[in-house]
């Protein structure tokens, strides 16, 4: 009798660090009516996954360990379920799937609705394209559907030179803006050439000191880091919009918000495979770059959590799960 078919993934059987993560093996899933079975090749990391890893994040909606992390895939459509229609077996595809809920994305196989992938960029190899989807559609969804960027409009973007900061840059000078980041000093020449109008070297300044009239501003930070959200409403004219995104909007930074004529909003990104590909022809068309600082293999997935961890990664580490 043939036994169920498996595959390699990064389990923890408890929350902590990074040592936590193991290879492990685990039941292959399978795809049900309207879903894809999606060979994973690569898979990125994001802040959530280390979050989640020790306690925060999304942790409540993992459940207990044993579990596995991760959202961002690349991969090739090995089945389809009934009622598919968008996508064939064969299919190159990227997605986020199920976010906020468990994807189990650390692993050679992931099953999804398959309205929740889209054709991966065709420029871009497996490893980078794992890196975009929650990246870009936090960019994305944070400029377009919470702030509603219009040309001419002021945006600043906090950590603009991270996985997210960068896409954003690129989408809001995309979208017509006048784009200010904070970045460390090391990386402004590299987001001047992705379209940033000005960049502000939190390190040395207060960027409240040396921004002004802004529209819009996009946190990546959030208000636990040196009060960078509370810190920002003095950057906005009358008007103007913050996207919370990291810490969310706390009562009293609504307060502040309201007494200054402003507008503080909470952000969650969404799976949204029509967002995944505007911005695949996006990448396609050379108007937005993909920044991958690393790749390692799946086994090392503890390693990429340190480096994410730290704060300071240029772009994205990904984790290669076919090598």
């Amino acid at each position: 009798m043939s036994s169920e078919p498996t595959m390699r993934a990064i389990t923890q059987n408890s929350l902590g660090g990074p040592e936590v993560l193991r290879l492990s093996d685990r039941p292959r899933p399978r795809p049900v009516p309207t879903e894809v079975l999606v060979r994973v090749h690569a898979a990125g990391v994001n802040p959530v996954d280390w979050k989640s890893r020790e306690s925060g994040g999304m942790a409540g909606l993992l459940g207990a360990p044993p579990f596995v992390l991760g959202w961002d895939v690349s991969g090739v459509v090995e089945e389809v379920g009934f009622g598919v229609h968008t996508l064939k077996v064969g299919d190159e595809v990227y997605g986020m799937p199920w976010f906020p809920r468990p994807a189990s994305a650390y692993a050679e196989y992931v099953t999804a609705p398959s309205r929740q992938f889209a054709l991966k960029p065709r420029t871009l190899d497996h490893n980078t394209a794992a890196a975009v989807p929650l990246a870009g559609l936090t960019a994305w969804q944070s400029l377009v559907d919470a702030a509603h960027v219009e040309a001419g409009q002021r945006v600043l973007i906090h950590a603009a030179a991270g996985g997210v900061g960068h896409l954003a840059v690129q989408f809001a000078k995309h979208l017509g803006a006048h784009v200010i980041g904070t970045a460390s000093a090391a990386k402004h020449e590299w987001l001047r050439e992705l379209g940033a109008d000005e960049v502000v070297d939190y390190t040395r300044v207060r960027f409240e000191e040396a921004v002004s009239d802004v529209d819009v501003v996009i946190d990546l930070v959030g208000e636990g880091h040196d009060a960078t959200t509370s810190r920002s409403l003095k950057t906005l004219r009358p008007g103007g919009t913050i996207v919370a995104v990291p810490s969310g909007v706390a009562p009293e930074l609504l307060d502040a918000a309201r007494a200054r004529g402003l507008n503080a909003t909470a952000f969650l990104v969404e799976p949204d495979g029509v967002s995944l590909s505007r911005i695949a022809g996006l990448i396609d068309e050379g108007v937005v770059r993909v920044e991958v600082e690393g790749v390692l293999p799946l086994a090392d997935a503890a390693e990429a959590h340190r480096r994410v961890q730290e704060g300071r990664t240029r772009g994205k580490i990904v984790l290669s799960v076919t090598s």
